[in-house]
């Protein structure tokens, strides 16, 4: 079993407050779990109307699984967004 995770940093140009963003990003992490089976949440920079970091997490049977899933998510987050990412830092992690 593989758990892996990752960070996916995104610019929110057209963002002008924070609830116009949270509306965005909240929207966003609704479908992220729906689709994909997975926990998503707002991790960092909270208070800053134009950027935001994701935190996604999974579990997958096989490394190869979870890197297919990590690259399936982060191209969702840009279809359904229609914001480029700026920064995706997976990690993995298989337990002893």
């Amino acid at each position: 079993m593989t758990v892996a995770s990752c960070r996916i940093t995104l610019y929110l140009p057209d963002s002008h407050s924070l609830k116009e963003k949270r509306s965005v990003i909240q929207s966003l992490l609704r479908r992220l779990r729906e689709r994909h089976n997975v926990s998503a949440v707002e991790a960092d920079c909270l208070d800053l109307w134009q950027k935001a970091v994701l935190a996604v997490a999974l579990a997958a049977p096989e490394r190869r699984e979870a890197e297919v899933r990590l690259q399936r998510i982060l191209r969702d987050v840009e279809e359904l967004s229609g914001l480029k990412h700026v920064e995706f830092e997976p990690e993995y992690h298989t337990p002893a």
